[in-house]
């Protein structure tokens, strides 16, 4: 029994939804049981959401309202044409009263002026409740018996809203409680992602693309035997396709590559999603809703035959009169060790911090308080590099940028530069061919780099660099280890 999640663009419109029936009509003939089903709000509709809030809460209700009208026509126009007959008017009625109920929290943010995170999220998840009520009803009007879930009865989280993190012996209760029943009633569950609720019963969320991780909770939960992420793309790809042309597509990756190309900017997988399916072991599949007959990309615990297609790789000579003694050495500088490099990702508007102090020499507790601050904002550092005085970091999230700088500029100099951006080339390859870091940076010799890491699991090697020079760069390595 397998659990498919649908990203936005596949319940986008009726055309979608119907493509989303038939793919689980397929599952199920095939498995004879299932499968759980986890869908994302229609696309773009929690963006227009959180925008809706904004506006409401900025005493802009003539903008707020009518932006929310659109919303509402266009859920009721998707449920006309999914479903008819006596089975329409209960969903149409559902419909309304979520609608209701948003409205009437968008008029008390206009007077109140301000959106608490908790009100937030309680505005955000209604993207994920609306379009899973749809799809359940479709589903079922299509004759495959579906039941929906409420999400906020099924993933317990804690109360840190709008980031939530799920309590996972609680969500896996709930779970048991809320989705288990339906599927040995031999029908599908169907519940919204990214949204939860906390223990008092408060609505959550998990986050910015926080669906993907939803399913792999409902996966583990309940003992899937493989979690499907269903996209708008074949499944993981070499490179971003905004930036490199004619990327390849991965067929099979480790969850610790998948775990770095995710965390590093790669689009198609939320960062969190595979942490409940490496604890289980249960295998990710990405795979493209309107190819439903491709492969896709299997994520598995670790990849078959050793992980990697047999390639050899020729390391070029430092000198012309190096060359031969290192060709007698070296077998023609070619190795038959095997391994590739199994993509390249990206992260943009990453700001680099530069902290300075000639306290830091000898100081053992100087990294400590630098962490502890941005420990109490609650900031995730992407990338550290140190020297006897100073300390380079590298964030994503500038909510609170100028209170760090603030709080650490009481004990040593700051500065921060912007518009920079992170280049990560991703194998399990590069622990067992060592070359291989030596060129990535090679490559990239007529690019002025920032930063360079190399993880302790040495599966990864990054770069910081301007964000102007990433397209340059990433068509370089891609060149180089792909084409």
């Amino acid at each position: 029994m397998v659990v498919q999640k649908f990203g936005g663009t596949s319940v986008a419109d009726p055309t979608a939804i119907r493509r989303l029936i038939e793919i689980v009509r397929t599952v199920r003939a095939r498995d004879g049981r299932g499968p759980a089903v986890v869908v994302s709000a229609m696309s773009r509709v929690t963006d227009a959401l959180l925008g809706i809030a904004a506006a409401a809460g900025s005493d802009r209700l003539n903008e707020a309202l009518p932006r929310l009208e659109e919303l509402r026509e266009r859920h009721l126009a998707v449920a006309r044409d999914l479903v008819d007959g006596g089975e329409q008017v209960p969903l149409i009625t559902q419909i309304a009263d979520h609608f209701d109920q948003l409205t009437g929290i968008v008029r008390a943010l206009a007077v109140l002026r301000e959106v608490s995170p908790r009100t937030l999220d309680v505005v955000a998840s209604m993207g994920e409740l609306l379009s899973s009520r749809i799809v359940a009803a479709a589903l079922t009007a299509a004759g495959v018996p579906a039941e929906w879930v409420d999400a906020r009865l099924a993933i317990v989280t804690n109360d840190d809203h709008t980031r939530a993190a799920p309590l996972t012996s609680e969500t896996n209760a709930a779970l048991g409680r809320t989705v288990v029943p339906i599927l040995d009633s031999d029908r599908v569950p169907v519940l919204g992602g990214f949204i939860g609720a906390t223990l008092d019963g408060h609505t959550s969320t998990l986050g910015r693309g926080g669906s993907d991780y939803s399913g792999a909770l409902v996966g583990a939960g309940i003992g899937a035997s493989e979690i499907q992420i269903w996209t708008d793309v074949d499944g993981m790809l070499s490179a971003d396709p905004r930036i490199v042309k004619a990327p390849r597509l991965v067929s099979q990756l480790s969850f610790a590559e998948a775990a770095e190309l995710a965390y590093f900017g790669a689009k198609v997988l939320h960062p969190s999603t595979i942490l409940p399916a490496v604890e289980r072991n249960i295998p990710v599949r990405i795979l493209n809703s309107w190819k439903p007959e491709g492969a896709g990309t299997l994520i598995t615990a670790s990849r078959s035959n050793g992980g990697h297609e047999r390639e050899e790789y020729y390391i070029q000579p430092a000198s012309e009169s190096d060359g031969p003694g290192r060709r007698a050495t070296r077998d023609a500088h070619t190795t038959t060790r095997t391994g590739r490099l199994t993509g390249l990702a990206s992260k943009r508007d990453v700001t680099v911090i530069d902290i300075t102090s000639s306290r830091m020499l000898m100081a053992y507790g100087f990294l400590r308080r630098v962490f502890e601050v941005f420990e109490r904002f609650r900031t995730a550092v992407d990338m550290v590099t140190t020297s006897e005085v100073s300390v380079s970091i590298t964030v994503d999230d500038r909510r609170d940028l100028d209170a760090i700088v603030d709080a650490i500029s009481e004990f040593a100099e700051v500065s921060v530069e912007r518009e920079m951006a992170l280049l990560c080339a991703v194998g399990d390859v590069l622990r067992d061919v060592p070359e291989l870091s030596a060129k990535v940076i090679g490559v990239l010799e007529e690019v002025p780099l920032r930063m360079i890491s190399q993880a302790a699991s040495r599966r990864n090697i990054t770069v910081v660099l301007r964000q102007s020079d990433l397209p340059h760069a990433m068509e370089r390595l891609h060149e180089e280890f792909f084409t």
